[in-house]
């Protein structure tokens, strides 16, 4: 499997030796750490499908917003580049996209090439060694400063959070055909505290598909 290769803009290409598919006595090696203003995540989930069928289903780009929080819609511009729009609170985010790698049923790379976004990453999909299910891994790099960082967790959900429910959306979506929601369910009112955990963890934004 081929290593980590994506670039965001000017930046320095993901180092081969930290790709999301590399593997040291069958162990992941931990991802870059955050530093200079960029964050970096990776996740990873098994998933009860075929690698080709997650493949084609994250391949899909206008269907990303039925799996992808605050994604309003992701537009084919041409076979490798995208036009993607986010609302998080009440602005609304646009950038372009562009596929640095695509390898049927295995793994596609990708990165922002112009507009209010500045990332890149790539997702693996690898068959688990019992053959039941896929191992999804996901290497996300976001450029941003850390007051940009703290704003983006208190006004909506941070970069790292969004990363891994949306694998949990995306997982949900292939294995159920919905995606679980607690809008409606009966709650009593949160503390102080309860109301800064749902800032932090992003349990305010809206579950996908949105209405």
């Amino acid at each position: 499997m081929a290593t980590g290769s994506v670039e965001v803009g000017s930046a320095d290409p993901l180092p081969n030796s930290e790709g999301a598919s590399n593997i040291l006595n069958g162990r992941y090696l931990p991802p870059p750490k955050d530093r200079d203003g960029k964050l970096w995540v990776r996740t990873s989930a098994i998933i009860q499908a075929s690698p080709v069928k997650l493949y084609q289903a994250w391949r899909s780009l206008e269907s990303i917003p039925l799996w992808q929080a605050e994604i309003i819609s992701v537009t084919a511009t041409s076979e490798t580049t995208s036009h993607w729009l986010m609302k998080s609170g009440d602005d609304t985010i646009a950038w372009d996209s562009e596929i640095l790698a695509d390898e049927p049923g295995k793994r596609i790379a990708w990165r922002s090439i112009g507009g209010e976004s500045n990332n890149a990453a790539e997702v693996i999909f690898e068959s688990t060694p019992s053959g039941r299910g896929t191992m999804v891994t996901v290497l996300q790099e976001f450029r941003m400063g850390k007051l940009a960082s703290a704003r983006k967790t208190f006004v909506g959900r941070n970069p790292k959070q969004a990363v891994i429910e949306n694998l949990r959306h995306f997982k949900a979506l292939i294995e159920t055909g919905e995606i679980p929601r607690t809008t409606g369910q009966a709650s009593g009112p949160c503390g102080t505290v309860g109301k800064m955990k749902q800032s932090l963890y992003g349990e305010t934004v809206e579950t996908p598909p949105r209405d």
